[in-house]
Order: C-alpha cells, then structure tokens, then sequence
C-alpha cells in the first residue's frame, strides 16, 4: 500500500491560504482507502521559529481542531503529534550521524538568514541562525524516513528538504543497507496560493491573512479591507488580476465561478463584490466553525485522539528504530 505523509507546523491560527493549499487537498486525500496517510502536528519544528510557548501551546490546539473540525477521517488516517513520537527524534540523530555539513549549507532557509546577515558589512553570517534552523531539514527528513513514505504532498518551496531527505536515504542505506524508502515529491500544480489582504501572497509572516473560522462580523471586516483598484462599478474588469475573484474562486463551484466572472466583464462594484465574497465563505465555514469552536472546548476530546493516532504510528516505528538500531551497531552485546 502506498503510504504518504503530511505535516501540519503549529506556529499559528491557521488561515483561508492554508485552507486552501494544503488542508483541503489533505483531507480529501485522507477518504482514500487504498493509502495508508500519516498526518501530525510538526510541533517540534514550531520551536524553530517560535519561543512562545503560549503561542505553540495554543497552536497545537488550533491546528488540531482545525482539521478535525473540516472532517479529517482519523479512522482512516494516523493523525498525531511529532512530540508524543519519541523514536522520531532518536532517529533525527541516527541521520545526522552520515548528513554531511555542505548539504545543510545549502539549505534555502539557512542561506535565506546568511544573506540577510551580510547584507550589511561586518554582520556576522551566523547571526541568530540556531542550530535548529540549520538542521531542521534533517528532523524533516526523520518525520518521512521513519514511517517509509513514499509520496510526500509538497509546495515547491519544499521540493528541496525532499531531495535532502532521499539524499541522507541514500547515504544511509550505502552505509548500513537497503533500509530507506527514499521519498518522492508530490507537487500538485493545480493548488491555488491565494493573495492576502495587502495583494501578497497570504502568509502570517505578512500579517495578511484572513483567519479561517475569524467570527462572521470579523470575517466581513477583513474582507471589507481588501486591497482592490480605483476603477468605478460600471468598468470591466479582469478577474485573474483580482484579489476578490481567486478568493471566490477557491470556494465556489465552476458553475458559481463562470457566472461572477461574466460579471467582472459586464462591470460590478467592489463592494457588492466583496459583500459576494463575504456571503460565499460565510456559507461555506459557518458549520465546520461551529465544530471548530466546541472543540477548542474539548482539548481532552483531542488529546485522545492524537494520543490513539500515536499508539497507531508507534507501532511502526518503535520496530523500525530497533531495526535501524541494530544496523549500526546498538544491539545487545551477547548478540
């Protein structure tokens, strides 16, 4: 059976961009019975960019209820936290042990924070990079390696810690044997990356975003304060250009979509567009918000269930890290 893996940071309240990108190909990926989905809360990667701990702590909560609340199928699916894995993190040592340093050098994060530090001169390379920062994709890559996945549903942006991720296989199973699976990307070139408030890309890093299950008057205001252009009611416009429209878009059926786009033709105002707009994601989100919110009521209720998800994953990786132990070299010493 095919198995594949997806992992969720808790670094925030989740928004209309990650919704779109990532929760709802996921979720209908997860009714599929003829593979077996790993789905768990990265909560050890959310140290690396955040030491709140009231923020991660209620993250993992957020997140949780959020994917439950769109109706993640944890029957059919593992779903449980990087944390409560132990051999997870045994093995991201195990890894880092045949990882060679001028890969991690290579990483676009770890490049990304060099750059910015030397684009002044003086400025130490290294300033603020943690250690977690520049070896993160080896704990990725032990997240994929442990429970043999072979499909990994990816962004571009994380084509790389895939190709890493098959690389420290590779060398692995050169050293000790064919142990590794060594993972494909799967980049589904269809996924909309939806534009935020400000016309960029919607990312929390932006303070752009709209919250996925923001209260309806809440919701209605962000929506109200999305950037558009000065072109009076009556002009044509273009809907590929918009903001307003791939939002819209992503929501609403092919049939819902053509008729607004033959509005943007005719003309339409913005603010009827946007009253449009607040009416359809409304309609949409009104019951798996109501969901979300009795289950940030219930975190007990969640906790189970990441708890019986994790029983589930253990299964698999407590033989395969004693496997893996055995390997190189960490058995019994009468053996």
């Amino acid at each position: 059976m095919e198995i594949t893996l997806t992992g969720i940071t808790t670094t925030g309240t989740p928004h209309l961009g990650n919704y779109v990108g990532a929760i709802l190909p996921a979720i209908e990926a997860s009714r599929r019975k003829d593979v077996q989905s790993f789905y768990f809360l990265a909560d050890y990667h959310a140290l690396v960019k955040c030491q709140d701990p009231a923020l991660v702590h209620r993250s993992r909560l957020e997140v949780a209820a959020t994917w439950l609340a769109l109706g993640l199928d944890v029957e059919n699916v593992i779903f449980y936290a990087q944390t409560d894995i132990p051999e997870i993190l045994e093995l991201t040592w195990i890894i880092t042990c045949v990882t060679a340093k001028g890969l991690m050098n290579r990483a676009h994060a770890y490049k990304a924070a060099v750059a910015e530090n030397t684009a002044d001169a003086g400025n130490d390379p290294d300033r603020g990079v943690t250690m977690g920062l520049f070896c993160y994709p080896i704990l990725m890559a032990a997240d994929i390696l442990m429970f043999k996945a072979s499909k990994i549903p990816v962004g571009k942006d994380q084509i790389q810690h895939l190709e890493m991720a098959r690389d420290i296989a590779a060398r692995f199973n050169y050293l000790y044997g064919e142990h590794f699976v060594l993972p494909e990307a799967v980049v589904d070139e269809k996924t909309a990356v939806l534009v935020g408030l400000d016309g960029r890309k919607m990312s929390k890093s932006y303070g752009n975003t709209i919250p996925l299950f923001e209260p309806e008057k809440a919701l209605r205001k962000l929506i109200m304060r999305i950037k558009t252009n000065s072109l009076p009611p009556e002009a044509p416009k273009d809907a590929d250009t918009c903001t307003l429209f791939q939002l819209y878009q992503a929501f609403a059926s092919t049939e819902e979509t053509a008729a607004i786009r033959r509005r943007y033709a005719q003309g339409i105002g913005w603010g009827e567009m946007k009253q449009i707009l607040f009416e359809l994601l409304n309609a949409r989100l009104s019951e798996p918000r109501q969901r979300y919110h009795e289950l940030l009521g219930k975190p007990d209720y969640i906790e189970q269930i990441l708890k019986q998800g994790a029983a589930r994953a253990r299964e698999y990786s407590m033989p395969f890290l004693q496997q893996l132990r055995r390997a190189v070299g960490i058995r019994p010493l009468s053996v």
